[in-house]
């Protein structure tokens, strides 16, 4: 049994304590979100509710998922232990504050979960690597360990690909709604579509997508005309745009 306490509970907090419960933790999540707290421990008896003060003390493992400004007020005077693990979900807070925040921990990383975690399956890019990340989520999730910090950032910032491209996965289904008056099936079919081809990517280390892309490229076809249109307005460089705009949060260069 690993004693896991988490520090914030928000969305990404309450999918990965969901993705752990039933699995022989005791896990405690801080009373910060009152209402996202009660919801948590009436999911299970793995669940308690506790100060800030008390998850951390008594935590094996603690994870932050606050907001970077909020963890720089909360965390200084928090009973961080030796022997502890770490594990930050913030984009905006550098591995060398952390380390400063969380002293005398020693056993610090960063890691970026998306709401997938709740139920297995989703990628978790981590730096420095971490064997509590490995030994929580190894299983049922993907661990990259990344060569360095700026590395991460950069997952950091390809993740943020999730919003826009859902966008356009919603756009289409409520485009094929308006023809067929059935919005919950085009949602499921749209998605249900994109869910095959990244299951065949997934699952085919040797398929990348410009083998997917390749496979719907028949001169002429719905997929080719389609993706030129949205090429020649400009999307694709809309979107990279878009995140080189992200690179001074993260810190990346130019």
């Amino acid at each position: 049994m690993t004693r896991i306490g988490f520090i914030g509970t928000g969305e990404i907090a309450a999918a990965m304590v969901t993705g752990l419960i039933g699995q022989g933790h005791q896990i405690m999540v801080s009373e910060r979100n009152s209402g996202m707290a009660a919801a948590l421990a009436a999911q299970s008896s793995d669940v308690t509710i506790a100060p800030n003060e008390q998850v951390v003390a008594d935590s094996d493992v603690v994870f932050l998922c606050l907001l970077a400004e909020v963890a720089r007020d909360v965390l200084p005077g928090l009973p961080f232990h030796a022997g502890q693990s770490v594990i930050s979900v913030m984009a905006d807070l550098p591995l060398a504050d952390l380390r400063a925040l969380c002293a005398p921990a020693e056993e610090l990383a960063i890691t970026i979960p998306l709401a997938p975690i709740a139920v297995g399956g989703s990628a978790l890019p981590v730096y420095p690597d971490s064997p509590a990340l490995r030994a929580l989520f190894g299983d049922t999730d993907l661990i990259i360990p990344c060569r360095d910090e700026a590395a991460l950032n950069a997952h950091f910032g390809a993740s943020a690909l999730a919003s826009p491209i859902l966008e356009q996965m919603r756009t289409g289904a409520a485009w094929l709604a308006g023809q067929t008056g059935d919005g919950v099936a085009a949602e499921q079919y749209v998605a249900t579509v994109f869910a095959g081809f990244l299951r065949s990517l997934a699952e085919n280390p040797e398929t990348s997508f410009d083998d997917l892309l390749d496979s719907l490229a028949t001169e002429g076809g719905l997929n080719a005309t389609l993706r030129a249109h949205v090429r020649d307005a400009g999307a694709p460089k809309t979107l990279v745009d878009g995140l080189d705009a992200l690179k001074p949060r993260l810190g990346l260069a130019d």
